[in-house]
């Protein structure tokens, strides 16, 4: 089935892609939607200049549409693009939703009106078994926004490991938070995995600090050939 992922760059569109390759399906297609808004409803904002990089990483072709992000209307912007998709031979679109209703909900029903079938396949996934599977997978991931209690500044461009995961589930007892992030606790950026034919260096950023929260902007990076 030739499809393609609704793609951020971070760990749950990439994981949906993973998803997708080993159902055998032919990704033609990443399609990442770049928001003017910071406090979009539905897409993905940190980092989000990278997925030109990362999709060359994994060899896949990508489509960058821009939305200003407004709540609601930034979803004409998606449909016109899953439209372009459709029109280019796309059967299916893939997205890395966990839980959220709203996000799948609204991608559910534009998919349905241009008969297009929408897949999310770590729906209601355990949290803490996905994430591990993630660490044990081999995707190297890292954390590029934090905007929850218990994540302070030493989180931003950390990378999720085994004592990462431990150390959230302590946090998650405190603060009541998803260690999978899907309440909006932190955005991520995917620089390695089985599924890249390069990895992802990063040779210059910066961690913006704002009171309670803040973000690890990625100014500079680059390909490298993997081992």
């Amino acid at each position: 089935m030739n499809s393609a992922v609704l793609f951020s760059g971070g760990k749950d569109s990439t994981m949906a892609c993973y998803e997708a390759i080993k159902n055998g399906d032919n990704i033609s297609y990443l399609l990442s939607m770049e928001s003017e808004n910071d406090e979009s409803y539905m897409f993905h904002i940190p980092n989000i200049h990278l997925t030109e990089l990362i999709a060359e990483a994994m060899n896949i072709p990508i489509i960058r549409a821009n939305t200003k992000g407004l709540k609601e209307e930034e979803l004409v912007d998606l449909k016109e693009n899953l439209e372009i998709l459709k029109n280019k031979g796309v059967e299916a679109i893939y997205t890395g939703a966990l839980f959220s209703v709203y996000q799948k909900s609204r991608i559910d029903k534009i998919c349905e009106d241009l008969g297009l079938k929408s897949i999310s396949p770590l729906w209601h996934v355990d949290e803490e078994e996905y994430m591990k599977k993630i660490v044990d997978l081999g995707f190297e991931v890292i954390i590029t926004g934090v905007f929850a209690y218990g994540l302070d500044e030493s989180w931003l461009g950390r990378k999720i490991d085994y004592d990462a995961i431990d150390e959230l589930n302590e946090i998650k007892d405190k603060y009541k938070i998803n260690i999978a992030f899907e309440g909006g606790e932190a955005e991520t950026l995917v620089i390695d995995g089985p599924i890249f034919k390069k990895r992802i260096e990063i040779e210059d950023a910066e961690r913006i600090w704002n009171n309670d929260n803040g973000i690890f902007h990625v100014k500079k990076a680059y390909l490298v050939d993997k081992q």
